[in-house]
């Protein structure tokens, strides 16, 4: 027996109770890491110390906390148009989430090192502030600039939040489990999704928007603290059975600042968050500039940009005393397979999905409801074949087959099948079929990418890697997005110019830039029919380029290791 296990014994018998004394003797493996973080430390004591009846408690608590965050994200999205309106500035409404999406997705990486280095009820804490602050100030904002303001603290809490949980879900499942826990806990889009409308309108035809966010920055600490105060508790409790390591530290203001430095790789997450940050900022911003993509200020972000990663990478191999991120995890082929992967699952999203809805309704004669209908069973199908394939994964622990052989095919058939049917006169059942297909794809590639970057890390850089898979969606969105939007302001202005009647020539650019004036021309009208050959032709070029993207998943996949995830065990005490 260890001193440590003697030494727990003996506080055991005298004053813990009796709840604590089944952990009181945990096994030398299930002691937490002594070289991991203390933030690592800390959770895995906790998970020594609590009862899988907490464990199942938390995860309820989680279902929870992502109901009201999923939902408040679509409310979000609801009410901006009408928040900007109220300023008369509807046409900035895209602009006041671009700021905020770049920072929401870069910060991440920070969140990641206060997760690992002061601990996860600490970094989850300081991200339900940061959202409901984000609230306050959404609900009392005067003008659209303290509204954007407003959306940077609350999309950075907001996403804080979720991907804190993902974090959580890493830490107390095994691997083998992971894929199949974190479905479960995102099945609560199951009902967010068709929630989110009938709140927003609720609120716009009653008390109004700010009531709404109102409403919210009540609701969310109300659903989020109960699980800090659960963590802090078991926290406390593995403190009492002597599982925490004491870190009596003595140091100097001075010394504590350069230790944490240290710590959280400051340099190294310096230069990281800048370069991505200046890297995807141009693909959002470049259509304010008066010279597009030729403007010295677009051209000097990217180039600044990149240096910076390159710079990061560098700096990781030869120089830095605590790494971020490993530079062997870097270069690790199932690690760079899985960001290649995200990235192109969200490139080729955002080029379909971009003009979707305005094409359901002018090519296909949908209204907005059942565009919506169609739009959503994205989310509804996906979360279930994601709850499937971590079912899968639990049962055999294989996760690249699944990615390789169901999800990357049916992800090119489906997409590539939408080609075939985006033409006026096919039956808008073709398209519902394509968009199945889509979607269980995305379910299946969604929890294989996840588990792959996971399996291929040890638990100390779970929350690092996490937050790495989601910097290159964002990545992959951005050039998405950017690349819809050229080739739709491209193509339709020509091919309008070319099949509108000559009578309707001379309201061309409002035909172009108004929905409503698209779908005011009846069904079958000579008009209607040109602006869908003109739709036609544009989703034709969308759809191969997403269908092209493919061939980069394919080729991150098939980077991957064929790992069996059962019998790995990274996770300590009890977990799922």
């Amino acid at each position: 027996m260890t001193p440590a296990d003697t030494n727990l014994e003996a506080k055991s018998g005298t004053d813990v109770a009796h709840s604590e004394r089944s952990v009181s003797s945990p096994a030398q493996d299930e002691l937490p890491d002594a070289d991991a973080q203390a933030g690592v430390q800390d959770i895995e004591a906790t998970t020594v110390a609590w009862t899988k009846t907490v464990l199942t408690i938390a995860y309820v608590m989680l279902w929870i906390i992502y109901f009201v965050e999923t939902m408040l994200n679509g409310v979000t999205g609801a009410l901006t148009p009408y928040v900007t309106s109220a300023f008369a500035l509807h046409s900035l409404t895209p602009t006041v989430s671009i700021l905020s999406s770049v920072i929401g997705g870069v910060t991440n990486l920070t969140l990641a090192k206060i997760l690992d280095v002061f601990g996860r009820p600490q970094g989850y804490l300081f991200c339900v502030c940061l959202a409901v602050v984000g609230l306050i100030m959404m609900a009392a904002c005067n003008g659209v600039e303290a509204y954007a303001a407003a959306m940077v603290f609350h999309t950075v809490g907001n996403n804080g939040i979720q991907y804190t949980i993902s974090v959580f879900v890493a830490d107390t499942s095994s691997l083998r489990n992971r894929g199949l826990m974190q479905a479960i806990v995102n099945s609560a889009s199951l009902i967010t999704c068709w929630l989110a409308g009938p709140v927003s309108e609720g609120f716009l035809n009653g008390p109004g928007w700010r009531w709404c966010f109102g409403m919210f920055t009540i609701l969310v600490p109300v659903v989020t603290l109960p699980l800090f105060g659960l963590l802090m508790n078991n926290y406390m409790k593995a403190r009492r059975l002597g599982l925490v390591p004491k870190r009596d530290s003595n140091r100097t203001a001075l010394q504590s600042t350069l230790y944490y430095c240290r710590q959280f790789d400051a340099i190294g997450l310096l230069l990281v968050s800048a370069g991505v940050a200046l890297f995807l900022l141009p693909f959002n911003l470049y259509t304010m500039q008066a010279r597009g993509w030729n403007s010295p200020l677009v051209i000097s972000m990217l180039v600044v940009g990149i240096v910076l990663m390159i710079s990061f990478v560098v700096w990781e191999k030869f120089f830095a005393p605590i790494t971020f991120i490993p530079y062997s995890l870097l270069l690790d082929r199932t690690v760079f397979g899985a960001c290649l992967l995200s990235a192109a699952l969200f490139l080729s999203f955002t080029l379909w999905n971009s003009y979707f809805g305005s094409f359901l309704q002018v090519s296909k004669g949908l209204s907005v409801e059942h565009a919506s209908y169609v739009s959503q069973s994205y989310t509804v199908i996906g979360v279930l074949c994601a709850v499937s394939v971590g079912y899968l994964i639990h049962r055999t622990g294989k996760f690249k087959p699944a990615a390789l052989y169901v999800g990357i095919p049916l992800s090119i058939l489906g997409v590539g099948l939408m080609i075939h049917f985006r033409h006026a006169d096919r039956n808008i059942g073709y398209i519902v079929m394509c968009h199945i297909f889509i979607a269980i794809a995305s379910g299946i590639v969604i929890i294989c990418d996840e588990i792959a970057i996971l399996a291929a890390a040890s638990h100390e850089y779970v929350a690092v890697c996490i937050a790495v898979l989601g910097i290159f969606s964002n990545i992959g969105g951005a050039i998405g997005y950017t690349v819809a939007a050229a080739i739709w302001q491209d193509v339709i202005p020509k091919k309008l110019m070319a099949y509108l009647p000559a009578e309707d020539l001379p309201n061309l650019l409002l035909i172009y830039a108004d929905l409503t004036t698209q779908l005011s021309y009846p069904m079958g009208s000579p008009t209607r029919l040109a602006i869908q050959r003109a739709y036609g032709d544009a989703m034709l070029r969308l759809l191969a380029a997403a269908t092209a993207a493919w061939v980069l998943g394919a080729v991150g996949v098939l980077m991957w290791r064929n790992i069996n995830v059962i019998g790995i065990k990274q996770t300590k005490g009890h977990v799922w």
